[in-house]
C-alpha cells in the first residue's frame, strides 16, 4: 500500500501495520514501528476516536498520552462492528504485513480477527495480540488496566515507603508490554524474511511486568523474605538512594567495595568506616541502613548540594540531582544531544523527544499526530472505494 500523506523512510519503510488499538500498550508499540518508517493505520471509533484522546487536554487542548503515543500514524475512523466496517477492515488486513490489537478479551475473535482465523487466511501476516493476562490461564477473561497489573504483579509491594505502597508514576505495565510487542513484531518480521511465513506475537501486561519484577521475585524466593519498600532508596543495596544535604537531596549509588572504600575516604573523610563491622559488606550495610544514613547525612548536613556533588564526582561515585519534571524539560543532556524535535498536531506544533534507540544512518520519521479519521477518505480510495460510496459510509456513520 502506498501513502503520500506521511513522508517516511527508514528500516521499516514498506511495512504496513493495521492496528485496532486504544489506550497505551498497543499505541506505544506501533508508534515505535512508525518512528522506524512503517506505515501505521490506526483504526478509531467514528467521532470520539481512541478514548485516550480524552484523558486530559494539557497539550494545546490535546491529551498528553495521545500526543506521546500516536505521531507518524494515519487515523481511519471505522465502526468495526458494522458489516460495512468489517468489510473495510478485512480489505486492510489482507494488504497488511502486521496486525495489532489490544481490545478487551474475546473482542477480536468476535470480529473474526482471532489469531487462528487470521493466520489461516493470511499466512504471511504477523499478528500481535496485547492483553492483560494472555489467552489462557484462570485470568484470561479479565480486563486489566495498568494499576491493576502493578498491584497483581507485586510492584506496589516493593514501591513506596515502609508505611505506604505507591504506584509507579508512569504507566509502567503498559510501557513494558508495548516494548515487548515492538520487539516481538520486529523479530517476527525478520523470521518472515527468512521463512516467508508470518506468525503470532502474544504479549500480556502481566507477563511483561512479572519479567520486570524478576529480581524481587528471586530475592524473595531464595531468602524467604521479600524486599522491603524503601522509598527513594534501593531495597537491597546500600548506600543507594537520596541523602539530605544543607539545601536539598543528593542521589548517590555504591555498587561495590572499591566504590565504598573511595566514598568513605574521599567523600566522607571517614576511612575508618570501612573497618566498621556494621558496614563491612553490602548485606551488612542494608541491615544497618539507619545507622549508615546517619553517618552519611552527618557529613552532608552542613554542605550545599553542589559541593556534595563535586566531592562525589571527584571520587568517581555515581550521583545525581533530585530533579522535578520541570527540571527534566530543561535538562542540559537533552538539549546537548539534540533530542528535542518538533511534530505537527491538529492544534499546532509541539515538542517531542527523539526515540532513545539511535540507529546509525536512520532518522526517525517523527510525523504528525493525526486528527480522528483524518486519513479515512484517502485510505478508502486506496481500497477502491469511489466518491459516492465513501459519502454513503460517512452518511451511515460507518466512518
Amino acid at each position: 500500500m502506498s501513502n503520500d500523506t506521511v513522508a517516511r523512510s527508514g528500516p521499516l519503510d514498506g511495512i504496513t501495520v493495521v492496528s485496532l488499538e486504544q489506550a497505551v500498550a498497543a499505541p506505544f508499540a506501533t508508534r515505535q514501528l512508525a518512528d522506524l518508517g512503517a506505515r501505521v493505520i490506526k483504526i478509531e471509533r467514528p467521532g470520539a476516536g481512541d478514548f485516550a484522546r480524552g484523558y486530559d487536554h494539557s497539550v494545546k487542548g490535546l491529551a498528553s498520552y495521545f500526543v506521546w503515543l500516536n505521531r507518524s500514524k494515519e487515523s481511519l475512523s471505522l465502526d468495526v462492528k458494522s458489516a460495512a466496517g468489517q468489510e473495510v477492515l478485512a480489505a486492510l488486513v489482507a494488504r497488511a504485513d502486521v496486525f495489532v490489537q489490544n481490545l478487551a478479551p474475546g473482542s477480536a475473535a468476535r470480529l473474526g480477527l482471532g489469531t487462528h482465523e487470521l493466520r489461516a487466511r493470511h499466512p504471511r501476516l504477523v499478528s500481535c495480540d496485547i492483553s492483560g493476562y494472555g489467552s489462557d490461564g484462570p485470568y484470561r477473561d479479565r480486563k486489566a488496566y495498568d494499576l491493576m497489573i502493578q498491584c497483581e504483579t507485586g510492584l506496589l509491594a516493593v514501591t513506596g515507603t515502609p508505611d505506604e505502597p505507591a504506584k509507579a508514576g508512569i504507566s509502567v505495565a503498559d510501557i513494558a508490554a508495548g516494548t515487548y510487542a515492538f520487539a516481538g513484531i520486529q523479530t517476527a518480521l525478520l523470521q518472515r524474511f527468512r521463512t516467508g511465513e508470518g506468525t503470532t506475537v502474544a504479549v500480556s501486561l502481566f507477563d511483561a511486568l512479572t519479567e520486570w519484577m524478576a529480581q524481587p521475585l528471586y530475592y524473595a524466593m531464595y531468602t524467604g523474605t521479600p524486599p522491603a519498600r524503601s522509598g527513594a532508596a534501593h531495597a537491597t543495596i546500600a548506600p543507594y538512594g537520596a541523602f539530605r544535604a544543607a539545601d536539598g537531596l543528593v542521589q548517590l549509588a555504591i555498587q561495590n567495595e572499591r566504590e565504598w572504600n573511595r566514598f568513605c575516604a574521599q567523600v566522607l573523610d571517614r576511612p575508618q568506616l570501612t573497618e566498621d563491622p556494621r558496614f563491612a559488606t553490602n548485606a551488612d550495610r542494608v541491615a544497618y541502613r539507619t545507622e549508615l544514613v546517619a553517618e552519611i547525612e552527618e557529613v552532608f548536613a552542613p554542605l550545599p548540594v553542589p559541593q556534595v556533588l563535586r566531592r562525589l564526582e571527584r571520587a568517581g561515585i555515581v550521583s545525581g540531582r533530585m530533579n522535578d519534571v520541570a527540571d527534566v524539560l530543561e535538562h542540559p543532556q537533552l538539549a546537548g544531544t539534540g533530542r528535542w524535535r518538533e511534530v505537527a498536531t491538529p492544534a499546532g506544533p509541539v515538542r517531542a523527544l527523539d526515540p532513545p534507540a539511535r540507529i546509525g544512518g536512520v532518522r526517525p520519521v517523527m510525523g504528525a499526530v493525526p486528527a480522528v479519521g483524518e486519513h479515512t477518505d484517502a485510505i478508502l480510495a486506496e481500497l477502491g472505494y469511489g466518491t459516492a460510496r465513501i459519502a454513503a459510509l460517512h452518511e451511515s456513520g460507518v466512518v
